[in-house]
Parts: C-alpha cells; structure tokens; sequence
C-alpha cells in the first residue's frame, strides 16, 4: 500500500524507540575476535578486515597484516596457519555477529512490524559501523576453502531463515502484504548488506541515520500501512 514518507518517518520512529537496538550491532572488530582472545589476534583481525577491505583477498599478503598490527611477517602465523585462516576467522566471526544481531531483534518482543523495523535498522547500522569487516565477510567469500565456505553458508541460510520465520509471522497477522516470502526475505537482507559496499565514514550519512532509512524501506517492502 503507498503510504507518504512522512507517514513511514514516523512509524519508523516510533517502531524503533519501542527498544534500543543500538545494543546489538555495537560490535566492534576486537570483538569478533572474542572476549578471550589475545590482543595480537584481535590487531591481526583489525588490520586483515582493513587490508582485505582496501586491496581485497588476492592482493593482501600476510606482510601487510602484519604490517598494518605492527608485527613482524611471522608475527600471523603464530595465530594463524595461513592468509585464508585469517580470512574464515572474520567470515565466521562476522557472521556470528549478523546472526547474533538478527535473532535478537527478529524474535524480541513486540509485533511483527516492530522486530522488522529493529531487525532492518540493527542490520543497516552495523553495515555502516563496521563496513570494512561486513565487506571482507560479504564479498571475499568466494576466496574460502569449500569447508569453510559451507560453514559460513549455513550461518548464512540460519540469518535467511530466522528473517522469513518472521516475515511469516507478520503475514499470519494480516501486517505484511507479501506476495513471496522467500524473495522478499532476500531483498530487505541484501539492502542492508549493500550498506558496505558504498558506506565510508567521509560520507554525509551516518549509521544513526542510515539504521531508520533502511527500516522505513524495509516497511514499504512489506506493505506496512502508516
């Protein structure tokens, strides 16, 4: 249903000040890392999403992590066996993170509409926040060994399916007009993610900002009546 967009400003603001989601994509990279990990892994993941997000997977070499942690080239293989161990360690924590991020505002309290407009606003932000970790886990995928491409795709299938569970819900309740769920699923989720690819701090948007954007879009998809 069309709707003006100043009537999807404010459902947006008033679906998003139901909680705080700002607690679930406060995810720093030190912290895909986890709480236990050593300081020296936690630099070696700062500098490996930062390397691989400016010059990709193929161009980095284990001398420029090492370079940007401040270790010596052999500094990485005391943590890691390879380049691509660095790699599956940012794929996997960062698609930890999503999953975390996902499910905890998907089946939060609250109406269906309401976890949507957490779930598009949580997602867009932490794209924005840690756009160099979302582009190394988004777009350097291919570069994994099979095993650790199929580990990274099932976190991936879990984050797709908790989002159709609750475009579902929001379908059972009469609150979503969706004539596919599953295709509908895929494009709230890839809109968020395109966040990475063109987000950079010089940029005159800010997450505060791009989180309630991409939750109003997120509401039009759906059909949601202001």
């Amino acid at each position: 249903m069309r709707v003006g967009e100043s009537g999807y400003r404010w459902v947006t603001k008033r679906l998003l000040s139901v909680a705080n989601v700002r607690h679930a994509v406060n995810v720093t990279t030190g912290a895909l890392a986890g709480p236990t990990a050593p300081s020296t892994v936690e630099r070696l993941l700062d500098a490996a999403a930062g390397a691989f997000a400016d010059r990709g997977f193929h161009a980095t070499t284990t001398r420029d992590i090492a370079s940007r942690a401040g270790l010596s080239p052999a500094g990485v293989y005391v943590h890691f066996d390879s380049k691509e161990a660095v790699l599956y360690a940012l794929s996997r924590r960062g698609h930890e993170a999503a999953l975390d991020l996902v499910r905890g505002a998907a089946t939060g309290a609250g109406t269906p509409t309401e976890r949507v407009a957490r779930v598009m606003s949580g997602f867009a932000t932490w794209h924005a926040e840690h756009y160099e970790v979302a582009r190394v886990v988004q777009y350097e995928f291919p570069h994994l060994q099979p095993e650790h491409r199929d580990e990274v795709l099932a976190l991936r299938k879990t984050i797709d399916h908790t989002v159709r569970e609750l475009i579902e819900d929001g379908v059972a309740t009469g609150e979503f007009e969706v004539a596919d769920v599953r295709e509908t699923a895929l494009a709230l989720m890839s809109l968020c993610i395109d966040v990475a690819r063109w987000y950079s701090p010089a940029v005159r948007r800010t997450p505060d900002r791009i989180g309630p954007t991409y939750a109003s879009l997120g509401l039009r998809l759906l059909g949601v009546r202001a």
